[in-house]
C-alpha cells in the first residue's frame, strides 16, 4: 500500500497563486487522517503559507504535512510549529549571476512584458523565480501569457547558454525557476524518501505538467507511480479516490463511476 500522497501545487491543488477552495482544503484535511501527504512546489514559503496552510484546519492531522518549497531546495515539517529542515541557498555571487543572466536573456529574447503585477524576479533563498507578469499578476492574463510555452522556451534556450552551471526549469503559467544543478521534483522526491524513511514504490505523485519538459515530470522519471490531471477538479476526484480505497464499498463505488481518472491497481503495487 502506498504511505505518501505527493501534489504539485499550482493548476493541481489551487490555481495558479490561489488559496485552495473549500473543497479542496477538506479534502485534503480528509487525507491527512488517514496518509502521509506533501505539496511540492516552486513557489516560497510565504505562498505555502498563503495558498495551503491558511485554508486547513490548525490541528494535529499538520503532524502527516510535509511542504517542499523551490522545487525541494528546503523541507519543511510540522512540530507543534513548522520547522525548517533545510535550505539548499545560493551564495550572493550565484544570485548576482543569475540575476544578470535573466535580464539579459530576457532582453534578448524580446518578451518584456508591457505590464508587469509585483516584481518579475524573486530570490527565494534556494532558487531564482522569474515571473513574466510579476508575482501578483492576475490569473487571467497569466493564463494567456504563454499558453503555448514557446515565450519560456525561449528564454530558457538562452539561460541555458548563459548560465550553464544552473538548472533552468520552466514553472507555473508564467515563470521560470532557476536552481542549483539536479534539482528538480525528483530531487525533492528523493528528500522525501531520506527523511520519512519510504520508498519510491510507496509513493503517489499527482501534477498536471507530468508530460516530456514538465516541471512535474522528472517525479516520474524518478520511478514514482505518477496520476496526471488537467486542474483541481481533477485532482479533487484522485484524492477522493484514494480516501475511498480505504472502505471496500466505497471504492467499488469510486472506481466504477464513468470517466474514473485512478485504477484501484495504483494503490496496490509495491
Amino acid at each position: 500500500m502506498k504511505r505518501l500522497i505527493v501534489f504539485d501545487l499550482d493548476g493541481t491543488l489551487a490555481a495558479s497563486k490561489s488559496a485552495l477552495d473549500a473543497e479542496m482544503a477538506s479534502l485534503l484535511h480528509d487525507l491527512l487522517r488517514v496518509v502521509k501527504v506533501a505539496v511540492i512546489s516552486g513557489g516560497a514559503w510565504q505562498q505555502f503559507e498563503k495558498q495551503v496552510l491558511s485554508q486547513l484546519p490548525h490541528d494535529t492531522s499538520l503532524a502527516q504535512l510535509c511542504i517542499l518549497p523551490a522545487c525541494g531546495t528546503q523541507f519543511f515539517q510540522y512540530t507543534g510549529a513548522w520547522e525548517k529542515l533545510y535550505s539548499d541557498d545560493f551564495t550572493a555571487d550565484e544570485k548576482e549571476k543569475i540575476v544578470s543572466a535573466l535580464n539579459k536573456a530576457i532582453g534578448t529574447a524580446g518578451f518584456n512584458a508591457e505590464k508587469t503585477w509585483g516584481e518579475a524576479i524573486e530570490d527565494r533563498g534556494s532558487q531564482i523565480t522569474y515571473s513574466a507578469l510579476g508575482q501578483q499578476a492576475p490569473l487571467e492574463e497569466k493564463m494567456k501569457w504563454d499558453a503555448d510555452f514557446a515565450k519560456r522556451t525561449k528564454i530558457k534556450a538562452i539561460l541555458d547558454i548563459l548560465i550553464p552551471d544552473f538548472s533552468v526549469r520552466i514553472g507555473g503559467a508564467t515563470s521560470i525557476d532557476i536552481t542549483k544543478p539536479g534539482i528538480d521534483k525528483a530531487y525533492g522526491i528523493g528528500k522525501l524518501r531520506d527523511i520519512l524513511g519510504i520508498s519510491l514504490q510507496e509513493m503517489i505523485y499527482v501534477g498536471d505538467a507530468l508530460f516530456p519538459g514538465g516541471n512535474d515530470y522528472p517525479a516520474e522519471q524518478a520511478g514514482v507511480i505518477s496520476i496526471p490531471v488537467r486542474g483541481p477538479d481533477e485532482t479533487k476526484r484522485v484524492v477522493e479516490a484514494i480516501l475511498a480505497c480505504l472502505d471496500p464499498d466505497q471504492q467499488m463505488r469510486i472506481f466504477e463511476m464513468p470517466g474514473a481518472i485512478v485504477s484501484p491497481a495504483v494503490f496496490e503495487q509495491n
